[in-house]
């Protein structure tokens, strides 16, 4: 992938012969494209423990659980590292997976506001988290914080059971002080997480709240990706009305939509959330993802592929359309697409973990790739419209699968490298046409 990272003249998106530029002179490097980004920081880390342990510890077996406070999971992470118990300990947020990945595939910069434990220790939750994270993620305006951020314990036992402790440490403490206006004002995308919004008491709600409000201001995309099916249904009434009044770009799995909006069709939930949103991105297992927005009725354009009909009929026909703001559309149209698994997913899936976000990393990726060669090329007929993206609908569905395998096959949220160079030539066909 190209766009938008500091990037020679070779580039991801062939554009239309009328739109082509002097590439002697034109340097892609000159242009200061980022997304930005809030995260409860969390740690995952993994052991394998006996019962005694769970016994001494106040655990109960199989079950996912809050510690009682930060002195038990400081005891308990004591414990592990003492008896070297810890067989994986891995930087985790699902805001985070998805900076990480995104700056991975751009090759580019983002910004990550949270909390950070300002004395950090070799070898300690703190450490492996900036391990775990792409030096392209901007970590500077972190929040220091005197104690831990999350920790999610994974306690595998003999029998091969696992029990889950959760620590949230000090990780809902970022204030909106530590959200700084211009950073936020001036990105391509402002991506947020469900998870903050859950508590109105927490400081964290906070500066989220202060977030979505100046990227509105500024008409910098938001996105936001749900959290759990029961957290989506214990606040169902204050995501909805949050969702209208800021979110562009909503993204999340079928389960979590079924809660939202009462459809477990994954198509008709989309309609239903196109009420409120631009794009939605629907992650849905071994049936793939779809992709859901708008177009102008004057820009749609006819897919090649062999039309598809299911909740709603012929959904596919407009695929090879772009996705624009609805509020820009003069006779907007909603636009379904949707992909199956790539090569059928991996052979073996020990671990979904991250799928999503790397899903949804690709299709910031998109909107990002789309503000960058907006400010390259501004007078491109790239740009004549109120777009939303760089792609059509269908092309970004094929990133986001193709990323979404790749977190699967390496059985990790965080990529450790981009995708492979030969990738580039599934754009030429499209966009030869």
């Amino acid at each position: 992938m190209k766009f938008p990272g500091q990037r020679k003249i070779k580039h991801y998106f062939p554009v239309n012969a009328d739109n082509r530029f002097d590439r002697e002179n034109v340097s892609f490097g000159h242009v200061n494209t980022y997304v930005t980004g809030i995260d409860q920081n969390i740690v995952d880390v993994t052991a394998h423990v006996s019962d005694s342990v769970l016994e001494d510890f106040g655990l109960g077996k199989g079950i996912s659980q809050l510690l009682p406070d930060n002195d038990a999971a400081n005891r308990l992470y004591a414990y592990l590292l003492d008896n070297k118990l810890i067989e994986e300990e891995y930087a985790g947020g699902t805001i985070g997976n998805t900076l990480h990945n995104y700056s991975v595939l751009a090759d580019d910069r983002s910004i990550q506001f949270g909390v950070m434990s300002e004395n950090i220790v070799i070898g300690t939750s703190s450490y492996r988290y900036l391990c775990n994270t792409s030096s392209k993620v901007d970590l500077t305006f972190l929040q220091p914080v005197p104690g831990s951020i999350g920790r999610a314990f994974a306690l595998i036992t003999q029998d091969g059971e696992r029990t889950f402790g959760i620590s949230p440490g000090l990780m809902n403490h970022l204030t909106p002080e530590f959200i700084p206006d211009d950073q936020v004002a001036n990105g391509s995308a402002l991506l947020l997480c469900a998870y903050t919004l859950a508590n109105a008491d927490l400081p964290i709600y906070q500066a989220t709240i202060k977030a979505a409000k100046i990227a509105k201001e500024n008409e910098v995309p938001v996105v936001l990706t749900m959290g759990s099916r029961q957290m989506v249904e214990a606040r169902k009434k204050e995501f909805n009305e949050f969702i209208a009044e800021y979110v562009n770009i909503v993204a999340m799995n079928e389960s979590e939509a079924e809660a939202l909006t009462g459809y477990a069709d994954p198509l008709l939930a989309s309609q239903d959330l196109l009420k409120i949103v631009d794009l939605v991105l629907l992650t849905a297992g071994p049936e793939g993802l779809y992709l859901s927005g708008y177009s102008d009725r004057d820009a749609l354009r006819q897919t090649s592929n062999p039309i598809r009909s299911g909740s709603i009929s012929d959904f596919n026909r407009y695929e090879f359309s772009r996705p624009m703001i609805k509020k820009y559309c003069n006779d907007p149209v909603q636009v379904f697409a949707q992909i199956d698994p790539y090569m059928g997913g991996p052979e073996r899936i020990s671990n979904t973990n991250g799928a999503g976000d790397g899903a949804l990393a690709a299709v910031v990726h998109d909107v990002a790739a789309k503000d960058f060669h907006g400010r390259v090329l501004p007078t491109s007929g790239k740009h004549s419209r109120g777009y939303l993206t760089y792609s059509s609908f269908a092309q970004v569905c094929k990133y986001a699968n193709r990323v979404s395998y790749q977190v699967l096959a390496q059985s990790s949220p965080r990529l450790s490298r981009g995708l492979p160079e030969r990738e580039d030539s599934l754009e030429e066909a499209y966009w030869s046409r």
